[in-house]
């Protein structure tokens, strides 16, 4: 204790009786990490120490400090953080400006960077058609029976980000050779122990000082299994001494404890619960400090990153706040340019020339299939875009949980680097399984609610297969199971497969039901094709055995049974920004039919259907949406078993389900999406109004079309378990009706 209060008596001392010669600036060599003589040569230039805590989205409040410094030409020698504060520590010891810092945090999509895996538009044609008809967004892991995964996010796009950022710092032995010198903290999740990591992959350390549990995975480093600092070191203060600077400013920007009406949610509690767990330690650890900024952070939470700019103004007030104390330490501006001199030159820029690309974290076939991708990235210079793009495609297929890149050095060629690419796969999969939802109540006396999930099992008897299964009960019942097999690396694939299907059919007269068939399907297929990112090419044959009866309706009505056989030519394209509320792009899908046999008819006959949606941006917040569908039997008559049928949600909604069949149908849209709120990250994305207009009928001949027309207003929000919309439809003749979904919309 007394070693303490004679330290702070000495820096006080040295600030307000010195402070002319400390204005004078020094004549030493200027390295941040070094001790310069001052201008006169009487005193030596302080060594300032500064302390970043962690506080998730309210750490973006240290950029606004060190903005604050640099204006006022207070300089930084020696840097640790934890969490949010060891990125921004992270940052700022590269050499990056404050300016420069509030650009990168900015352009991260933090929707994407905190989602579950990657974006809609980054996976393939396969991994979409499972977010479209499984729209519950987390998938569980039956690697050794049911498991969650580690995180929330893959935290994918985060490592992408650090990979890139400190790339230039590929070789160096440790962080003292950063242009300041730094370090930052990470727990030992099993151990239960702090870690201060110092050396080795920057990348890897500012991922695990950031490794939220349960939001992102853990990182493993050094044999260890690493969470976020700030679990048992969220002010680093004890790390700092160890530099033995002559100041220890800390910026705290640590959530205060609430009060009772804080912790009457759930949300409050376990906000308040993470306080408590850390506040022991920052007690202890902040005394340790010479100068503490603690800006007024107001309401913002850890993980709000809506409001970057203004959180970094409240850091800067903070420091503003403490300018009297702090302008003790400025420097002149000669020998302010002589320090940021001293750490530019420290500052890497370079990149090697990778001679070849080294695959860890897989073997077999699965590394073969990596390099085989990612070998034409060796001998020349590397561009990180095309090679983060070409990462991210892999997690898109859905077998891994995030890819690593970086360089090592050649052995016994220490400034010679191959490229090295680190596969995590995922600890809890595959098999994937990824459940769904849908509920339908479009009438408080006909609520219809579906319940399942897909199993795809990878790389089943063959490499490159997908085994995937479809299981719903409820509404409609299902059972589907297909085989699919790539050919080498080419795109073409085959699919055999089998199914089972329950559901119903309703018989109107006008708008009066007089009759409902529940019928069976089960029987099987296989198709050949082409596949790409976004888009399917299929070619195929369908034989399935269909028996209905009567279940509610005239006893007299005859059962339906018989055998469908069927060829078919499918297209699809995919070009839509999301599975849930599109603002952008085009969903096409094009099917033509040639059906063979069929119950009740003696004759064969063509079917064609063609349906999309488009949606064009008018503004940052609105976008236009114009579609429809059209089916056709051209000139033959279908029967009961193969009419095209209209009405419910999304298919004229004002209307019965089910209430328009015929040979041939039509169906036009157009409409408009408007933004008016963003959900936290983890919740989910964005909260439209809705708004449209359809026409459509099923009809017997194209010269007695008569379309009917509705309106529709709602809202609709992406949830993680699908689009939540509430909407109320109006058709002609006084049809109004209520509407409530949870599942897909569009």
């Amino acid at each position: 204790m007394m070693q303490l209060i004679a330290k702070r008596l000495l820096v006080l001392c040295l600030a307000l009786l010195a402070l002319p010669t400390l204005h004078a600036g020094g004549k030493g060599n200027g390295d941040p990490a070094q001790s310069g003589a001052s201008t006169g040569g009487s005193r030596e230039q302080l060594k300032i120490g500064l302390v970043l805590s962690g506080g998730g989205a309210r750490g973006i409040a240290h950029i606004g400090v060190l903005r604050w410094f640099e204006e006022h030409r207070i300089p930084v020698h020696y840097l640790s953080g934890t969490s949010m504060g060891g990125l921004v520590g992270g940052l700022y010891a590269m050499g990056r400006t404050p300016a420069e810092m509030l650009q990168i945090i900015n352009a991260i999509d933090w929707t994407r960077a905190l989602g579950a895996g990657p974006t809609y538009k980054e996976t393939n044609f396969r991994r979409k058609e499972d977010k479209r008809q499984f729209q519950i967004d987390f998938e569980l892991g039956l690697k050794e029976g049911f498991a969650l995964p580690t995180g929330l996010s893959s935290a994918h796009y985060i490592g992408l980000l650090f990979d890139r950022l400190t790339l230039p710092y590929w070789n160096m032995k440790s962080f003292d050779e950063l242009p300041i010198p730094f370090r930052c903290m990470a727990t030992d999740f099993i151990k239960g122990q702090q870690v201060v990591l110092q050396d080795g992959s920057l990348s890897s350390a500012l991922r695990a000082t950031m490794s939220i549990p349960g939001a992102f995975p853990p990182v493993e480093r050094d044999g260890r299994v690493l969470v976020d600092g700030g679990l048992l070191n969220n002010i680093p203060t004890p790390v700092m001494k160890e530099f033995k600077p002559d100041v220890i400013i800390a910026v705290d920007i640590g959530t205060p404890l609430g009060d009772k009406k804080t912790v009457s949610t759930l949300g409050g509690i376990i906000g308040q619960s993470t306080v408590v767990m850390t506040i022991e330690n920052d007690r202890r650890n902040l005394p340790l400090a010479d100068v503490v900024i603690a800006p007024d952070l107001g309401k913002t939470t850890t993980l709000d990153f809506s409001v970057i700019d203004p959180v970094a103004e409240m850091g800067y007030k903070g420091a503003e706040q403490k300018k009297a104390v702090l302008e003790k330490f400025s420097l002149d501006e000669a020998a302010w340019q002589q320090h940021l001199a001293a750490r530019r030159a420290r500052v890497r820029t370079g990149l090697p020339v990778p001679g070849r690309v080294e695959i860890t974290g897989v073997e077999g076939r699965a590394k073969g299939a990596v390099e085989h991708r990612l070998e034409p990235f060796a001998g020349q210079p590397l561009e990180t875009e095309k090679l983060e793009t070409a990462l991210t495609k892999f997690t898109g297929e859905g077998r891994y949980e995030s890819l690593d890149y970086g360089f090592v050095a050649e052995p016994g060629a220490p400034d010679k680097a191959a490229l090295a690419i680190k596969v995590k796969e995922k600890s809890y999969a595959p098999p994937t399984l990824s459940p769904g939802i849908d509920i339908d109540a479009s009438d408080l006396n006909d609520i219809n609610f579906t319940i399942g999930a897909r199993l795809t099992l990878y790389d089943a008897g063959l490499y490159g297969s997908e085994w995937r299964t479809d299981v719903n009960v409820g509404y409609q019942t299902l059972f589907q199971t297909e085989y699919y097999k790539t050919i080498g690396y080419s795109g073409f694939f085959f699919a055999p497969r089998a199914s089972y299907q329950r559901g119903t059919r309703i018989l109107y007269q006008g708008d009066q039901q007089v009759a409902e068939y529940i019928g069976n399907r089960k029987g099987g297929g296989f198709d050949i094709g082409y596949g790409k990112r976004r888009s399917e090419l299929r070619v195929g044959y369908n034989l399935v055995h269909l028996s209905a009866d009567v279940r509610t309706g005239d006893p007299n009505l005859t059962p339906v049974s018989g055998n469908e056989s069927t060829a078919r030519v499918r297209w699809v394209w995919e070009g839509v920004d999301s599975a849930l509320l599109p603002s952008r792009g085009l969903r096409f899908a094009t099917e033509g039919r040639m059906v063979f046999d069929a119950p009740n008819c003696t004759y064969g006959f063509p079917q064609m259907e063609t349906g999309g949606s488009y949606f064009v941006p008018m503004s940052q917040r609105t976008s236009l949406v114009v579609g429809g569908a059209i089916g056709t039997t051209f000139n033959k008559d279908a029967p009961v078993s193969q009419q095209f049928l209209l009405g419910g949600p999304l298919r004229l909604g004002a209307y019965k389900r089910q209430e328009f069949a015929g040979n041939h149908y039509l169906l036009t849209r157009a409409g408009l999406l408007h933004k008016i709120a963003q959900l936290p990250p983890l919740l989910g994305g964005k909260v439209d109004v809705l708004g449209w207009w359809e026409a459509g009928n099923a009809f017997n001949d194209f010269d007695d079309v008569n379309l009917n027309h509705q309106l529709t207003a709602g809202i609709g929000a992406e949830t993680k378990i699908g689009v939540l919309s509430f909407s109320l439809a109006w058709g002609e003749g006084g049809r109004i009706k209520g509407q409530f979904t949870l599942g897909r919309l569009f």
